[in-house]
């Protein structure tokens, strides 16, 4: 009788084996899918898109020229002004948004060291604006 009641015994431990092995593939394949989505592969042509926000006439605009020349709200500044024309701007204008325009041809670093002068001067909020590539010249 004893090797009957063990046969009819109904087993109430659930089995985790198959949950454990879905994990684990989906481990594997964020594991494996992650390095790729982080390190793009294609070349983006950033200073054009076909999607653009309407203008705030409020923002400081910066022009960066080809030539590498600095113009805020139509005023060419050099780099090591940039600091004190910001931080005038700011006085009057606060919480407003630099927007800088610059072209496609200038180094990244001269963007940078422009964003961290404005920073130094109060700037918390930048855009960087873009051409609408549907209104390219053909």
């Amino acid at each position: 009788m004893k090797g009957r009641i063990q046969r009819n015994k109904v087993k109430t431990d659930i089995n985790i084996a198959p949950f454990t092995d879905v994990i684990l593939v989906l481990l594997i394949i964020f594991m494996i899918s992650t390095p790729a989505l982080m390190q793009p592969g294609i070349t983006v042509n950033l200073p054009k898109t076909k999607i653009t926000d309407a203008t705030d006439t409020s923002n400081l605009e910066v022009l960066i020229s080809r030539e590498q020349h600095i113009y805020i709200d139509d005023k060419q500044t050099e780099l090591e002004n940039v600091e004190s024309v910001v931080k005038e701007w700011l006085l009057s204008n606060p919480n407003q948004s630099v927007v800088i325009k610059g072209d496609e041809e200038i180094p990244y670093n001269l963007v940078i060291q422009f964003m961290d002068r404005a920073k130094r001067a109060g700037a918390t909020k930048f855009a960087l604006a873009v051409d609408n590539a549907n209104t390219e010249k053909k």
